[in-house]
C-alpha cells in the first residue's frame, strides 16, 4: 500500500515563498512518477508539476514554470515543491500523487486521472 503525506502549507504574504513536502511511502516508488496538483475553491484539480523517481525528467504547468521547483530526497522518499512569487489566486490545497509504471521506464504525467494514490492535501494561503 502506497501512503503520501504532504505538509508544508501555511499562510504566505504575495510574493513569498513556501516549500511543500511530500512523503512517500510503500514499495516500487523507483518506478513511480510524483505529481503535485493543486485545487482553488469551486475548481478544478489543476496541474503544477511532476518529477519521476530518479529525478531524470521534471514538466512544469506553464504558469508555474520559472517560479516553482520540484525535486526530491530519494533517500528520505520525500519529494518537494518549492513555491516562490506567489499570488493570491494560488490560494489552493495543494497535493502530490503517485502514478506507478510497471516497467522502469517511467514518464511524467500531467492529469490528476492518470494517477493511482493522492495525499490529503496541504493547504497553501496566499494573502494580498
Amino acid at each position: 500500500q502506497v501512503h503520501l503525506v504532504e505538509s508544508g502549507g501555511g499562510l504566505v504574504q504575495a510574493g513569498g515563498s513556501l516549500r511543500l513536502s511530500c512523503a512517500a511511502s510503500g514499495p516500487f516508488l523507483s518506478r513511480s512518477v510524483m505529481g503535485w496538483f493543486r485545487q482553488a475553491p469551486g475548481k478544478e484539480h489543476e496541474f503544477v508539476g511532476a518529477i519521476t523517481w530518479s529525478g531524470r525528467s521534471t514538466d512544469y504547468s506553464d504558469y508555474v514554470k520559472g517560479r516553482f521547483t520540484i525535486s526530491r530526497d530519494n533517500a528520505k522518499n520525500t519529494v518537494y515543491l518549492q513555491l516562490h512569487r506567489q499570488n493570491p489566486e494560488e490560494t489552493a490545497v495543494y497535493y502530490c500523487a503517485a502514478k506507478f509504471f510497471s516497467s522502469s521506464r517511467v514518464v511524467v504525467a500531467a492529469m490528476w486521472e492518470e494517477y493511482d494514490y493522492w495525499g490529503q492535501g496541504t493547504q497553501v494561503t496566499v494573502s494580498s
